[in-house]
């Protein structure tokens, strides 16, 4: 099974650079994608027609929004994450596919100041207990999204001056730890090795992306039993669809 998680920064906008043309070149089984910013109406067809397409859009046009495309349809589709200050935004999609949980989740960005840094904080509190409950449950699990935490070092070019930056606060960092202390796996920095520089977003600005002066924001997280059969990932860089970049990860499900 090959897995893809993308923030596509404006679903209509990736389309227009090649999202479908992507897709059906890496032939995934599953894609998440995060911040689509369009209703389920214009996001119809835009990812060409191999899929069954769940979406969960923001009350707010324009803003926010998930959608997960899968080739066989799911057993069960649940928006959201019972928070209704969150679930407006639409940033959880939890779907049930061949007996695999895929939770799709779009974090919110802390940059544009201490209030929205607030909220990412009240939705990180509320959304580990909800991801521990899944887990709980024994049920094979896939976490795919944008966390907007680099959680280590290792995980962004230029962390020395970062330390005090929105996606690399303590407090976010240590947060993610008990994340994978819950119950799951980083399964690209299981399979990259632990000292290998792996990012998948770059400013637009100062060539960033070419020089490869990146964050890794983009994760898929598992269940031990799912992350020990992921075989191998890639981080694809070009074509750019959006200012993030595909994550792909195949098991051998």
């Amino acid at each position: 099974m090959r897995i893809v998680s993308l923030n596509v920064n404006g679903l209509r906008s990736a389309a227009r650079r090649g999202l479908a043309e992507v897709l059906e070149e890496v032939s995934a089984d599953v894609v998440c994608l995060q911040e689509v910013r369009a209703s389920p109406e214009q996001a119809a067809g835009l990812v060409g027609n191999a899929y069954h397409e769940s979406w969960n859009p923001a009350a707010r046009a324009g803003y926010s929004g998930v959608g997960t495309l899968t080739r066989s349809r799911p057993r069960r589709v649940e928006a959201g994450s019972g928070r209704s200050e969150f679930d407006v935004e639409g940033r959880v999609l939890v779907s049930d596919v061949g007996g695999l949980l895929l939770l799709n989740v779009y974090v919110p960005s802390g940059t544009m100041g201490q209030a929205r840094q607030a909220v990412k904080m009240s939705f990180l509190d509320h959304f580990l207990p909800f991801v521990s409950g899944l887990v709980a449950a024994g049920r094979p699990l896939v976490l795919c999204g944008d966390m907007n935490i680099a959680h280590r070092q290792i995980d962004l070019k230029n962390w020395r001056a970062n330390q005090r930056t929105s996606g690399f606060l303590p407090e976010e960092r240590e947060w993610f730890s008990r994340l994978l202390g819950a119950g799951l796996v980083d399964v690209v920095r299981r399979l990259a090795g632990e000292e290998t520089e792996v990012y998948t977003w770059w400013t637009l600005r100062a060539g960033a992306r070419e020089r490869n002066v990146g964050w890794r924001l983009d994760y898929q997280l598992a269940t031990p039993d799912v992350a020990e059969r992921a075989t191998a990932f890639e981080v694809r860089r070009s074509p750019m669809l959006s200012d993030h970049a595909p994550v792909i990860v195949d098991y051998d499900l």
